[in-house]
């Protein structure tokens, strides 16, 4: 990281008041730099702003940091005004690796999509979903009558994930959680831990009587029979986080939370 006062920032906010009051505060403070020629990039939001300013800027080797001004916030830092060069060069980087999901809808065309929380298979009628689930060509489980699935990322698993009481893994494990959403059969299954290099197959079993859609994030695919899941190896986004609040003390306070 350069020297705090040498730190070239671009500022990017989501389209609320608190956000865009704040983006317009910190320019005025710090500069606004165009975002090729920024060394880091501050997004203003919440997590939601956060997920579309990693999707927009991923590959392209440019640091994200986070001030919340949005809701949850759990993917940024503190918003404070003061000494933010020096908090940004102070920050702990965390690599993060999206998803690449393959969609085959039931007129076969297919769809690609990343997603950096997860990809979830959720049922589109009031009949419950029946999903075959294989884990690099092999077949783990059968049928799997749920409301859906997700594959999570280390990043995603305090979102959609923790609410279908999956695990919260810390954002550098080599994992990804397969969960499951409302399972009926196997009533006890609660999903797997996989290594991050594998490939997760999902196929719909009876897709006309039990639809299902296929999401990435925010992009959705209806009426699929087939998708594949893996984590990407060449796409790679860099979020930065306060020293003094990094991502494992998150995930270690949100697990003894009660």
């Amino acid at each position: 990281m350069n020297k705090p006062s040498s730190l070239a920032l671009a500022f990017v906010s989501a389209e609320t008041d608190d956000a865009t009051t704040a983006a317009a505060t910190l320019s005025a403070l710090y500069g606004q730099e165009r975002l090729e020629d920024a060394d880091v990039i501050v997004a203003l939001g919440g997590d939601g702003f956060m997920l579309q300013t990693l999707r927009e800027t991923m590959g392209t080797g440019k640091k994200i940091y986070g001030m919340n001004r949005g809701t949850v916030g759990f993917l940024m830092n503190e918003y404070r005004e003061e000494g933010l060069r020096e908090r940004i060069a102070e920050a702990i980087p965390e690599t993060v690796r999206p998803l690449e999901m393959e969609a085959v809808d039931q007129d076969g065309q297919t769809f690609r999509a990343l997603a950096i929380n997860e990809v979830s298979l959720l049922r589109q009628s009031y009949q419950a979903a029946k999903i075959r689930i294989a884990i690099d060509g092999q077949v783990r489980l059968e049928e799997l009558i749920c409301d859906g699935i997700m594959v999570a990322t280390p990043a995603g698993s305090t979102a959609y994930n923790l609410s279908a009481h999956g695990p919260i893994l810390p954002l550098d494990a080599p994992l990804l959680a397969l969960t499951p959403v409302s399972p009926f059969r196997p009533r006890r299954w609660r999903g797997a831990l996989l290594p991050n290099r594998s490939s997760v197959e999902l196929a719909i079993l009876e897709p006309e009587k039990r639809p299902v859609n296929a999401v990435a994030d925010h992009t959705e695919i209806k009426s699929v029979r087939t998708v594949t899941v893996r984590e990407s190896r060449d796409m790679t986004a860099t979020i930065l986080f306060d020293a003094s609040h990094s991502w494992d003390e998150r995930i270690l306070s949100e697990q003894f939370r009660y």
